[in-house]
C-alpha cells in the first residue's frame, strides 16, 4: 500500500459551485486543510468551514480583476513537489510552501459563452489561465497530488475519499490524472475552434467528451464507439440500445428529412442509408401508406421518420410492419402505446438542434473534412434549357426528386410523380445502370411512369439516360448540367417532348 497517499490538504478554486458542499464537510471532517480563493472561499466559509485564503499563503492579493489569483510559485510549489526528492521537500521548507495533496478546480464556462451568442470581450474573458494550469500541474503530479477537473467527477471522489478516509490510491490518482487531460485538452480544442473559426489553419480539432461503447461497429468482429451527445438529439422512448448501424440510418433519416422541415405531412423510409420510400401528402397517415408503397419490400426492418405528430392511425399502420426505428418530433398517447407494443423497436423524439456545418471522415492515414452540402435545389435555380418548359406541377415534382436524390447515394436517379417516391437507383457505377434499376424497380411495384420526373445527382455524358426515361415514361428531368456532351442529351429532349431543367449544382453522396 506504499502507492496510497494520505491526504493531509485541498486547493479548491471553482466557477461551478453544484455539489461542492458535501466534499467540503467531508474534507473537513476528515480534517484536511482547505485552501480557497474569492468566490469558493466565501461559499466554504458560509457553510461554516474553516479555509485558508490563498493570500495568505502567497502575500498577495487577488490582481488584474481576478486574472492572477493562483499564479504563484507557493501554490505550483505546493502542487509540482516530488515527495520522493529530498531536494523538493528541502526547497518547500525553505520558502515555507506548504504540500497540497488534493486540487479540485473547474474552468470558466468557454463553450457556454460562445454558444451564448456572447461578444468577444466576454467570450476571451472565459479562457481560463489559473484553472487549467492548476489542472495540468496537479494532473502531472500525480505520483503525490490528487486532481478533481470536473463536476461530474464530483461524486466519485467523494466515495473515494469517504470509502479510504482520505486515502487515496495510485490508481485512483492516475485515472482522475486522465479524466483531467481530457477536460484540458477539450477546453484548448474548444479554444482554438473559435479562433480559427474561418479554418485559415489548416487544422482538425476534434473533442467529444460523451462517448459510448456500442455492441459492436459494422459488423459483429469489429468494435464499435459512438461519440457525441445524442441526449441532446432525441428522447429515446422505448427500445433496445441503438447500434452502429442504427446511428448511421438515424443520421441519413435526419438529414433527409430535414429538406422538408415546415412543410405539409412527409413520411420517409430508409434502409441502409436510402430512402426505399417517401410520400407527401395531406395526412400523416396517407403519406406514410404512399412511402410503404415505394418498396414494401425493402422497408421491412427500416428506419422510419416523419416530419410531423404520429396519430394513432399512423402508429396502427406502422405496428404492421417490422421497422428498427421510429423518428417524429412528438407522437400522440395513444400512438406511443401501439408503437410500445413491440419492446425492441426505437421510438425516438427528434428535437429541434442545430446540426454541425462540416462532415469528417476517415481516409488513408487520415481524414477527409468538407462543408455539408447544404444548398437544396429552389424554383429559382431551375435553368429550362430545353423548348419545352416544365409545368408548375412538374416543377414541384422535380424539386422534390432532387431533395431525395441528393440524400442517395451516388450514382443515383431518382423518379417522382405527385411527391411519392416511385423507384431509384442507389450506388451504382455508372448512371445508365442507375437508371435501369429505377425503371425496373418502379415497374416491379406496378408504378406507372407516364407523366413522372426524373432527377440526376450529376450531368449526363450522353443522351443515353434520356433516352431510356423517355420510354419509360418520364417527361421531365432536372440535372446539374456541365457535361461538354449536354447538347445532345438536350437535342434529344427537343425532338422528343421532354422538359429539362439544369440546376448548375452537383449533389454526389458517397
Amino acid at each position: 500500500m506504499s502507492n496510497t497517499k494520505s491526504a493531509k490538504s485541498a486547493l479548491i478554486s471553482v466557477f461551478s459551485k453544484d455539489g461542492l458542499a458535501p466534499i467540503v464537510k467531508k474534507l473537513d471532517e476528515l480534517n484536511i486543510t482547505i485552501y480557497s480563493t474569492g468566490g469558493t472561499e466565501k461559499f466554504i466559509r458560509d457553510l461554516g468551514v474553516d479555509v485558508v485564503p490563498v493570500e495568505d499563503i502567497t502575500s498577495y492579493p487577488s490582481i488584474l480583476g481576478g486574472r492572477v489569483k493562483t499564479l504563484h510559485p507557493k501554490v505550483f510549489g505546493g502542487i509540482l513537489n516530488r515527495q520522493n526528492n529530498d531536494s523538493d521537500v528541502a526547497e518547500l521548507e525553505q520558502y515555507e510552501i506548504p504540500q497540497i495533496d488534493i486540487v479540485i478546480v473547474d474552468l470558466y464556462p468557454f463553450e457556454k459563452t460562445v454558444a451564448s451568442g456572447a461578444a468577444e470581450q466576454d467570450i476571451i474573458e472565459k479562457i481560463d489561465i489559473g484553472g487549467i494550469s492548476l489542472i495540468r500541474a496537479a494532473a502531472k503530479n500525480f505520483a503525490d497530488v490528487t486532481c478533481v477537473a470536473s463536476v461530474d467527477d464530483y461524486a466519485e471522489f467523494l466515495d473515494i475519499i469517504s470509502e479510504g478516509k482520505g486515502n487515496i490510491s495510485l490508481e485512483d490518482r492516475k485515472r482522475f490524472a486522465a479524466k483531467a487531460f481530457n477536460v484540458s485538452s477539450h477546453y484548448d480544442s474548444a479554444i482554438f475552434n473559435y479562433f480559427n473559426s474561418n479554418q485559415e489553419i489548416a487544422s482538425l480539432k476534434i473533442s467529444e467528451t460523451k462517448g459510448k461503447a456500442l455492441r459492436y461497429g459494422e459488423n459483429p468482429h469489429q468494435k464499435g464507439f459512438f461519440f457525441g451527445d445524442f441526449d441532446a438529439m432525441f428522447d429515446k422512448l422505448h427500445g433496445k440500445e441503438l447500434s452502429y448501424n442504427n446511428l448511421l440510418d438515424v443520421d441519413a433519416a435526419v438529414n433527409l428529412m430535414n429538406e422538408f422541415k415546415g412543410e405539409a405531412p412527409t413520411f420517409a423510409i430508409l434502409k441502409h442509408n436510402n430512402a426505399c420510400g417517401l410520400a407527401q401528402r395531406e395526412t400523416v397517415l396517407q403519406s406514410y401508406v404512399d412511402a410503404l408503397a415505394g418498396d414494401p419490400v425493402s422497408a421491412f426492418g427500416g428506419i422510419l421518420i416523419s416530419n410531423t405528430q404520429i396519430d394513432k392511425a399512423t402508429a396502427d399502420e406502422i405496428h404492421k410492419l417490422f421497422c428498427e426505428v421510429v423518428i417524429a418530433p412528438s407522437y400522440s398517447d395513444d400512438a406511443l402505446e401501439i408503437l410500445k407494443g413491440k419492446k425492441n423497436r426505437i421510438i425516438l423524439i427528434q428535437k429541434d438542434i442545430e446540426l454541425p456545418k462540416t462532415q469528417v471522415r476517415s481516409c488513408l492515414n487520415g481524414a477527409l473534412v468538407q462543408d455539408k452540402d447544404l444548398k437544396t435545389d429552389a424554383q429559382s435555380d431551375l435553368n429550362t434549357v430545353t423548348k419545352v418548359a416544365p409545368t408548375s406541377e412538374q416543377i414541384e415534382d422535380l424539386l422534390f426528386a432532387s431533395k431525395i436524390c441528393k440524400h442517395t447515394k451516388s450514382n443515383t436517379i431518382v423518379f417522382t410523380k405527385g411527391k411519392q417516391l416511385l423507384a431509384s437507383g442507389t450506388g451504382q457505377t455508372s448512371r445508365v445502370d442507375a437508371l435501369k434499376q429505377s425503371v425496373e424497380k418502379a415497374k416491379s411495384f406496378n408504378f406507372d411512369l407516364d407523366g413522372a420526373v426524373m432527377a440526376s445527382d450529376a450531368f449526363f455524358p450522353f443522351p443515353d439516360c434520356v433516352e431510356l426515361a423517355d420510354k419509360a415514361g418520364i417527361k421531365a428531368v432536372i440535372q446539374p448540367g456541365g457535361s461538354i456532351k449536354d447538347e445532345l442529351s438536350i437535342e434529344y429532349c427537343d425532338q422528343n417532348g421532354i422538359a429539362m431543367v439544369m440546376t448548375g449544382t452537383r449533389h454526389f453522396k458517397h
